[in-house]
């Protein structure tokens, strides 16, 4: 037999069978499809404390008697939504904090509308990140609470420590950028060509739609194609497609962010680095990394490609705490709070960090 009709048997051979294994896949998949899915996310209990304008303050409800004096804020970014950090039972990290006796809050941005247009960083590290803080604090009758940032969330969270060190027990920052002066992952590249002035005029609050565009296109091939791909090939696995599901469902869930928020952003950060140089002004004060004294865990992802380490591994030789660490995990931007592997080490490090550096235990 020639070589080249063999081959052919061959390529129409494995054709064939991965014809007949699709078609089993669909059968599944039919079955999987037609009834009903377990897709909510956001789950846990919890009651809104605190509102002010779109902010409200949640505090979930805890499961168990409390293992520390101090209890955690959680300060998530304005990109997106909170409830990443509780996204399905079992890969929750609030989930984590409340079986291990925190007593756990959280900050939910809401959905910024034409009024927000003008707010600014201050009205949000000042204004409703203090407020928060005020709250909780005066709710427990204590000088001093834990905070812990996310993202963009926790860059706030350190103006608001440089600012009000006496209000903040232990800061726990997560994939948190505070330094721009370098060109790693696309991100910093494209965002230190903004024109954020152009842009607010154009648009007001910039709309969510097409920030999550731009982090779309940062990694087009994974983002738009292999995702999708893995989609069909795994149609007919229903945990695979809950949490499919789930995941678009907060990926596409995104806010606009206020105009003036953006644009101070943009330019304080990516095009002039002022934090990490001490050269932000907020409410008439300057915003000094030497005031942040109290101990400090720092987490970033070695493979995210939003806020890759560079971004986060200067911050603490520039504060002035006794008690700082830096832990850099093999993990993304977002792996860092849902995969299974890096749960292992993230949610449990902070509860150790906290525990060891809370007054009183089980109390």
């Amino acid at each position: 037999m020639a070589p080249y009709i063999k081959a052919g048997e061959l390529i129409m051979a494995r054709v064939a069978g991965d014809t007949a294994n699709f078609c089993d896949r669909l059968r599944v998949a039919r079955e999987v499809l037609l009834n009903p899915l377990e897709t909510d996310i956001a789950t846990t209990p919890y009651d809104v404390v605190w509102e002010e304008d779109r902010v409200k303050l949640k505090r979930y409800r805890p499961v168990t008697s409390p293992s520390l004096k101090t209890p955690l804020l959680i300060v998530y970014a304005q990109v997106n939504r909170e409830t990443m950090l509780d996204l399905q039972p079992g890969r929750s990290v609030v989930e984590r904090f409340l079986a291990a006796g925190l007593d756990v809050y959280m900050i939910d941005w809401g959905y910024p509308t034409r009024k927000d247009r003008f707010l600014n960083l201050d009205d949000h590290v000042n204004g409703y990140i203090d407020s928060c803080v005020d709250f909780v604090r005066n709710a427990y009758g204590i000088n001093q609470i834990n905070i812990m940032g996310i993202c963009q969330g926790g860059t706030m969270c350190v103006m608001h420590a440089a600012l009000h060190p006496e209000k903040i027990k232990n800061l726990v920052l997560t994939v948190t950028p505070t330094n721009f002066d370098h060109e790693a992952g696309l991100l910093n590249v494209w965002a230190k060509s903004l024109d954020p002035d152009k842009l607010v005029a154009s648009y007001g609050n910039i709309p969510g739609d097409i920030m999550n565009l731009g982090f779309l296109l940062l990694n087009p091939a994974r983002l738009m194609i292999d995702k999708y791909v893995g989609f069909l090939e795994n149609i007919h696995n229903k945990d695979f497609l809950e949490n499919f599901i789930r995941m678009e469902r907060w990926i596409f869930d995104s806010p606009d962010l206020p105009g003036e928020t953006f644009r101070e952003f943009i330019k304080w950060m990516y095009l002039e680095n002022r934090l990490i140089k001490d050269e932000i002004i907020l409410g008439g004060k300057r915003v000094e990394l030497k005031n942040i004294t109290m101990p400090v865990l720092n987490i970033y992802g070695r493979y995210d490609h939003l806020v890759p380490p560079q971004s986060c591994d200067q911050f603490t030789s520039k504060i002035a705490s006794v008690h700082k660490e830096d832990l850099c995990l093999d993990t993304g931007h977002i792996g860092i709070y849902v995969s299974s592997k890096t749960q292992r080490e993230f949610s449990p490090k902070i509860i150790w960090w906290l525990t060891k550096h809370d007054d009183s235990q089980g109390i």
